[in-house]
């Protein structure tokens, strides 16, 4: 059997993770596809980084995701408007999606996690077009 020519670097492989991350946030209809990718990077990245790392990286990537979104509401939000009440509970649903990404960091590294969380309100991100569902593994 032939070798392969071209195999992606870690940094090719983390790109990918992200740009699939954020495809099964925004495009549901296909969201099982992009988690089964996302499931085959994080494993190579594990081979390559060790085990854990993977899941690390996209606990790092759905983080910052979620604080920029957080950020883009809170500008919203102080420059007033009608929809201020809705960008607070969506931006309350998001910093839920946060404290779990820190909390699953938390874990891959052996630190504390913040144990009161409030539950990622789901149905509001999803009214907002962000779907994280499935993206915690062990939910």
């Amino acid at each position: 059997m032939a070798e392969r020519n071209y195999v992606p670097t870690t940094s090719q492989l983390i790109d990918r993770l992200s740009i699939v991350t954020l495809k099964s946030i925004k495009i549901p209809e296909y969201k099982e596809e992009y988690e089964k990718e996302a499931d085959l990077i994080m494993a190579d990245l594990d081979l390559i980084l060790g085990e854990n790392q993977g899941e690390l990286i996209r606990g790092i990537q759905i983080n910052s995701i979620s604080n920029l979104l957080i950020w883009i509401n809170e500008s919203k939000a102080r420059a007033g408007g009608n929809e201020q009440d809705k960008m607070l509970k969506f931006t309350h649903a998001i910093n839920g999606v946060r404290n779990a990404a820190m909390n699953m960091i938390s874990k891959i590294l052996g630190e504390r996690k913040d144990l009161k969380v409030d539950c990622i309100a789901s149905e509001t991100c999803k009214q907002n077009d962000y779907d994280f569902t499935g993206i915690f593994r062990g939910e």
